[in-house]
């Protein structure tokens, strides 16, 4: 049960929606995983659905996926936002600049419609994160925003170490330190297919891993009385 006075947010990564029969995880829609966490979004009552890059497996979708994918959004019921991750980048070709879900109004693509952060005045909420633009190295958690807000949230698309651990992947890092140096109310993490609790706890830094694997999103509720409380919630399909 839900306070009339919380926050709901939805969290969910690495979707992979695609149009190669090779690679679909949901059968024969390759947009099923979208279809999905939106739904979760509409059943937990979410103020916002918070989509943690990969939402594409690359930017190489026909305008028949990207067509479908545009219609769920639009049929959200609540402002998305979006990060763009290591395989769906703002490169020239890239699904987010030539689909028309950056027209939508209640879709905010970090990089796209908004160059770092979102701010939403009816929670005085800051949703900030800094998007794949190519696909080199980059570090998803440099330069943390100064709390201008209430509620500050961060989006980071990477590969978490523990600090002083010698990488096990080389890109896209995101340690201990750079965690707590958001000073986030809420840390939405994307990469992993798996979900994780990651950092030293001084931030609340969650992985909700992807949702055919994980078949669970993240469900955070920013409570009234100042606190964060996430649980992992089942999807269906």
């Amino acid at each position: 049960m839900n306070d009339a006075s919380d926050i709901v947010l939805v969290h969910s990564s690495d979707l992979h929606v695609d149009s190669d029969p090779a690679d679909l995880t949901y059968g024969d829609d390759g947009t099923t995983g979208l279809r999905i966490v939106l739904e979760a979004g509409k059943a937990h009552n979410a103020a916002y659905v918070l989509l943690v890059g990969d939402i594409f497996d690359n930017n190489r979708q026909p305008p028949s996926i990207l067509d479908r994918c545009v219609e769920m959004l639009a049929d959200a019921g609540r402002p998305v936002v979006i990060l763009p991750g290591n395989h769906d980048p703002i490169t020239p070709d890239s699904v987010y600049l030539r689909s028309g879900m950056a027209e939508l109004p209640n879709v905010h693509i970090i990089g796209v419609t908004h160059d770092q952060a979102v701010h939403f005045p009816d929670h005085d909420l800051e949703v900030w994160g800094h998007p794949h633009v190519d696909y080199s190295n980059m570090v998803p958690l440099r330069e943390p925003r100064p709390r201008s807000s209430r509620w500050q949230v961060a989006l980071a698309h990477g590969h978490y170490e523990e600090d002083g651990a010698i990488p096990l992947r080389p890109s896209w890092l995101i340690s201990d330190a750079e965690i707590d140096a958001t000073g986030a109310d809420y840390l939405a993490l994307g990469h992993w297919n798996r979900p994780a609790q990651v950092g030293t706890g001084a931030v609340p830094a969650y992985y909700s891993g992807s949702p055919d694997l994980a078949k669970t999103v993240n469900v955070v509720r920013l409570t009234g009385n100042g606190t964060v409380r996430v649980t992992r919630e089942p999807v269906s399909w």
